[in-house]
């Protein structure tokens, strides 16, 4: 009896005790592994171009933050500064687009004579650089609220 229980007892804790030839495999697949991932790195970093991220706007100055506005990549808040032209002109200018140069802004459709007028007072404060996709996918609604 005391055997038959001794035995009984063996079996459910080799159960939970795993054989080493496991540990070995697992510790050898675990190298396995770490080796390809290295070597993948390696082999990408051998053959990707180089990014190249563009980490400074050089026309950052005309995104409002100057006297100066960019019709091409300037949100709808960078006209408050313009007095009459916030919010209904600006909605216009910002919503068509791009714009090749500042006189194109005078065939947006819908625009009124009075409309005209406020782009041609506020004319000489306005450039239409090349768009760039980090400021206009923001022109309309950058988030802003207050």
């Amino acid at each position: 009896m005391k055997l038959t229980i001794f035995a009984i007892l063996a079996s459910a804790v080799a159960a939970f005790v795993a054989p080493q030839a496991a540990q070995t495999s697992t510790a050898l697949n675990a190298e396995r592994r770490e080796f390809i991932s290295a070597a993948a790195v390696a082999g990408l970093a051998a053959f990707a171009p180089a990014a190249n991220a563009v980490r400074d706007y050089e026309g950052i100055g005309y995104l409002g933050g100057g006297k100066v506005v960019d019709v091409n990549n300037a949100n709808v808040r960078a006209y408050l500064k313009m007095p009459g032209l916030y919010p209904s002109v600006a909605g216009k200018i910002a919503s068509n687009g791009p714009y090749k140069s500042v006189g194109d802004l005078y065939s947006i459709p819908g625009l009124s004579g009075a409309e005209k007028d406020l782009i041609k007072k506020y004319e000489s404060r306005f450039t239409a650089l090349a768009p760039s996709a980090d400021y206009v996918i923001d022109r309309i609604n950058n988030g802003l609220y207050r």
